[in-house]
């Protein structure tokens, strides 16, 4: 479970926050009740990745095929809203 800590709080608990972080725990740093950051552990978020990478690979090799034809790079940039 993360815990809450406001920016302020934050800034003056950081070398706590860092011993915590060590420990295993994570924080979602706030600014004005809206999070902006988040205190992990450094070797969490690789799992993370390497998950999200193979699940949006595996997505793309089992979707079919759309033949769209060609196109010019004016057509591809041309605004029709």
């Amino acid at each position: 479970m993360e815990e809450t800590v406001s920016a302020a709080d934050a800034n003056r608990r950081f070398s706590l926050l860092l011993r915590g972080v060590r420990e295993g725990h994570s924080y979602v740093v706030t600014s004005h009740g809206k999070p902006v950051a988040r205190l992990i552990p450094a070797g969490k978020h690789d799992d993370v990745a390497i998950s999200t990478r193979a699940t949006l690979l595996s997505r793309l090799e089992n979707q079919p095929v759309i033949h769209a034809g060609r196109w010019t790079r004016d057509e591809l940039y041309e605004d029709n809203r």
